[in-house]
């Protein structure tokens, strides 16, 4: 009971209480942390994905190339018997809809980023000056109350930051997004003209 305690055990026991709770908000400040710096490596991990998408949209452009190369071959051979031969062609294989100065961007933005945020090893940096040891009960009490307004000032800064982190995830996301139904269509087009042309081969050769 508060009224029972003497002025000597309240001061101890403000002291206390102001310590466990400067040490929740730490607690809280680490897990925000720790987030951050798993979503700066989640964004990291999707652009680098993007760069897959399109090295793969790349491939898919010089199977065209090479796929009408053979077409033209087997409409050639075909007009040696008599049998010409078109092939059926319902779009354009376009290639990557984003270049790959558009991906150096988004990475280079991504960089830029993280060492705003404090997610390279350099961090926010800057040194601070420590207070003077506090030689009271009131003292300790406000030097704790310091403590807490600057680990909420840094946990609501992470919060702004990692909302930012979300919008860059979305726009990563909505971009690979578009860039894979754009690849997809490619991809359905050469299945559909490889069957076309392994099927002209085999009636050639039969």
């Amino acid at each position: 009971d508060l009224d029972q305690m003497s002025k000597q055990e309240l001061e101890s026991y403000a002291v206390d209480r102001a310590e466990e709770t400067t040490k929740s908000v730490n607690n809280c400040l680490k897990i925000a942390e720790d987030i951050k710096q798993d979503a700066g490596r989640t964004l990291e991990t999707l652009h680098e994905q993007g760069d897959q998408i399109h090295r793969t949209h790349d491939m898919a452009a010089d199977m065209d190339r090479d796929l009408s190369t053979g077409e033209k071959l087997l409409n050639n051979l075909g007009g040696m018997f008599s049998m010409p031969w078109k092939p059926k062609k319902t779009k354009k294989i376009t290639g990557p809809i984003t270049s790959k100065d558009d991906n150096y961007t988004e990475r280079k933005a991504s960089r830029e980023q993280r060492q705003k945020l404090g997610l390279t090893t350099a961090g926010r940096g800057g040194s601070v000056t420590p207070p003077p040891e506090p030689t009271n009960a009131l003292q300790k009490v406000e030097l704790e109350k310091t403590k807490q307004d600057d680990a909420l000032a840094d946990l609501g800064s992470i919060l702004e930051d990692l909302k930012g982190m979300a919008v860059g995830m979305g726009s990563e996301l909505d971009r690979q997004n578009k860039a894979l139904d754009h690849l997809h269509g490619d991809v359905e087009e050469l299945n559909s003209r490889v069957k076309g042309a392994n099927h002209r081969a085999r009636k050639l050769i039969g």
